[in-house]
């Protein structure tokens, strides 16, 4: 029976090993980034941590580790004691220690939190798909977005109003001004409503500084709101659509293909273009070269007719030749009528002489 029990404590038993140990939730307060991927939370969360480390490394210098306290002396205890005491001061620096980034629960699916310290996460991210849209690599297989977050608050409409309020002076306030747009997502939450939200924050930004104005193809400035379940994430990004609205996936195609594809799309469209020109001509030159055969064919008829030429010359001259026919007929009907009528006048006058 105990073994029986066992098993079933074993199979059936409480489910706290799927909860992931030191987890923490997304807090109000918290600074990070929000990393999106697709199926497969773990493997984002340790892909998010070594591209955040490695481009982190780049900017601020590698990691320092914590200082563990003062060292031991040698004739504080014994070898034991002092071993125990060691130990306990190294679990609490690690305890302590507040590493560069840590992760989070987001508390919706395929949303990972990174916690970041010590660090800007707009700089950072922005730094990152940066280097990923010049130097045409994709570090990343199931990271989809990576979206900095410079502020939280609660996600109720006071709550929002009178953070954004002070949150968004850094950037709008006269005299400074900007194009912008806003863009909202809402996950697990429904106590906001898109249009409302956005008419709100629109209306601040208005009253910051009038000249601030909205842009939706090309703006200068994105203002980001992501609210997931309890928690409003916000942040002010630039170039939001030149790095494809911070997806790293999308921003390598780019990068691969636009970047260097515009110039061979538009050669290829030109090309195209031009090919069907082309063709055009083809036919055209084609549809001619029956009229160059029926020019060529009609040739041998203007030989024909010019041999026809001779001819009609011919056909002139013997027209000449029957004339002077006619003409010398006419003559020797004439010659011959002359020498009738003076036969008959000869003898006519030999007839009068005989008389």
């Amino acid at each position: 029976m105990s073994e029986t029990r066992k098993r079933s404590r074993r199979r059936f038993g409480g489910h706290a090993h799927k909860k992931q140990r030191g987890a923490r939730e997304l807090e109000v307060g918290a600074q990070g980034v929000l990393v999106t991927c697709n199926m497969n939370e773990r493997k984002c969360t340790s892909e998010a941590f070594s591209l955040l480390s490695e481009y982190a490394d780049a900017l601020y210098g590698p990691e320092q580790p914590a200082d563990t306290g003062d060292s031991l002396s040698e004739d504080e205890e014994d070898a034991e004691a002092a071993l125990k005491k060691e130990v306990s001061q190294i679990q609490s620096s690690m305890k302590t220690r507040q590493q560069r980034f840590s992760a989070a629960q987001s508390g919706a699916n395929n949303v990972v939190f990174i916690h970041t310290h010590g660090v800007d996460p707009e700089q950072l991210v922005h730094h990152i798909l940066s280097d990923l849209h010049q130097t045409k690599k994709r570090k990343s297989r199931v990271i989809l977005r990576m979206l900095p977050v410079s502020g939280t608050c609660r996600a109720f409409p006071e709550y929002m109003e009178k953070f954004l309020s002070v949150f968004l002076e850094r950037w709008f306030r006269a005299p400074q001004r900007a194009t912008y747009q806003i863009c909202f997502k809402a996950r697990n939450s429904s106590h906001n409503k898109r249009e409302e939200v956005i008419s709100a924050v629109a209306g601040l930004v208005g009253k910051l500084n009038p000249l601030n104005k909205v842009d939706l193809t090309n703006p200068e400035l994105s203002i980001i709101i992501e609210i997931i379940k309890t928690v409003c994430c916000v942040s002010v990004l630039k170039d939001y659509m030149l790095f494809r609205k911070y997806n790293l996936q999308e921003v390598a195609k780019e990068s691969t293909n636009q970047s260097t594809g515009p110039q061979e799309v538009a050669k290829e469209s030109t090309n195209q273009s031009t090919g069907p020109q082309e063709v055009a001509k083809e036919p055209t030159n084609q549809s001619t070269g029956p009229q160059e055969a029926a020019n060529q064919s009609t040739g041998p008829q203007e030989a024909a007719n010019q041999s026809t030429g001779p001819q009609e010359a011919a056909n002139q001259s013997t027209g000449k030749q029957e004339a002077a026919n006619q003409t010398q007929e006419h003559g020797e009907g004439e010659k011959a009528e002359t020498e009738s009528c003076n036969f008959t006048a000869g003898n006519g006058t030999k007839e009068a002489e005989l008389e």
